[in-house]
């Protein structure tokens, strides 16, 4: 029978039972019980909404050092035959989530045990994926009173090798912004198409307009994104569409240029209603801050890494993924990093699956790092 490390063993037990944002009610009582079972002497533990704050007490702290760590899935039905595959059919764990929450557990323990100069705050936190749990989390009880002096998250990297870790200063992740457009005109006869406004028509120059920002409204040495990944509309192939629904999303290395993306996806719209005599109605939806990794931070800890034996440093690029840890970095100095778990497959892919060595390299880093900086 296979022997798995303990924390190899949650990542699995987590894997079975993804649950998206705001309903990780399994999720949330199966950390509870685990760190419920373990010594309760030195750590206080306080729920928001389906997150999970777990602080230790240092010995002499004169800082506290947050650590988050995120815990939904996304609406994927799971693809892999792995063994402990998700047990709800159209959730999955495709992001990591599930590795995130197996490693914040793995160093928590060690601390629990081990005892370390500054205190410690492990956030356990909903609905990365959507709506966003970072930004109300911030403004949580437990948060206003633990709040912490720096903060660090990790996120899987399935290009990268086991070992690895990546990552810069400045400019991590992009500014992320869904986008929903709707379109109402006039439906009736395909055989009448003068008697309508047909949004089907409509919405197809929408999507060709909207090509036109990046190319022509953002300045060529920044970078941005618009993509319209869906579009519904009609009922059926000899009727003229009413209505017509564009569903997509933004993404921009800067958040002015996300406001001018903004500004100019409204005139576009607005030129619609005019030209094809219609109603429309956007929405943002799920907006994400950039994440801004603080500089002298980010750097003491690639000069730690790069000192460690066990560990790998590739200084990355800038990336167009979202990620709502931007808010709380916005708000307390601190960095993320790409961890590397060589996958096959990509985040969000229904096929993902993360070498689970990973783990157990990252649960020792990571305590080596944080009792040296802790020890500061």
């Amino acid at each position: 029978m296979e022997q798995l490390n303990p924390f190899t063993k949650i990542r699995r037990d987590l894997h079975r039972i993804p649950e998206t944002g705001f309903q990780e009610i399994k999720t949330q009582q199966y950390l509870l019980d685990y760190i419920y079972s373990l010594p309760q002497e030195r750590i206080e533990i306080e729920t928001w909404e389906t997150g999970i704050f777990v602080k230790i007490k240092g010995t002499n702290p004169r800082k506290t050092i947050g650590y988050r760590a995120d815990i939904d899935g996304l609406p994927i039905v799971e693809e892999t035959d792995l063994p402990y595959v998700s047990e709800h059919l159209d959730r999955m764990h495709a992001c990591g989530h599930d590795f995130h929450m197996s490693i914040a557990l793995g160093v928590l323990t060690h601390f629990v045990h081990t005892e370390i100069n500054d205190n410690l705050l492990f956030i356990f936190q909903p609905a990365e994926e959507g709506p966003g749990g970072a930004e109300p989390m911030l403004k949580a009880a437990p948060m206003e009173r633990w709040k912490p002096d720096m903060i660090m998250a990790l996120h899987i990297a399935p290009e990268y090798p086991v070992g690895t870790i990546a990552i810069k200063e400045g400019l991590l992740f992009a500014n992320t912004s869904e986008l929903f457009i709707d379109m109402k005109g006039k439906g009736g006869h395909a055989a009448y198409p003068h008697e309508t406004n047909d949004m089907v028509v409509a919405a197809c120059t929408l999507v060709s307009q909207l090509q036109t920002i990046v190319s022509r409204n953002v300045n060529p040495l920044d970078s941005a994104v618009i993509t319209i990944g869906k579009i519904t509309g009609g009922t059926v192939q000899n009727i003229i569409a009413e209505n017509a629904r564009l569903e997509g999303t933004i993404r921009t290395l800067n958040a002015e240029s996300m406001a001018k993306v903004k500004m100019r996806i409204e005139q576009l719209v607005k030129g619609m209603e005019i030209s094809y005599q219609c109603q429309t109605a956007i929405d943002y939806g799920c907006m994400y801050y950039q994440v801004q990794n603080e500089r002298q931070l980010t750097n003491e800890f690639i000069e730690f890494a790069e000192k460690d034996d066990d560990i790998n440093v590739y200084h990355c690029r800038e990336a167009m993924t979202g990620e709502d840890f931007g808010y709380m970095l916005k708000e307390i100095p601190g960095f993320m990093f790409w961890l590397g778990v060589d996958s096959d497959y990509g985040l969000h892919s229904a096929r993902l699956n993360p070498n689970e060595k990973a783990i157990e390299r990252a649960i020792a880093f990571l305590t080596r790092y944080l009792t040296y900086k802790g020890s500061q």
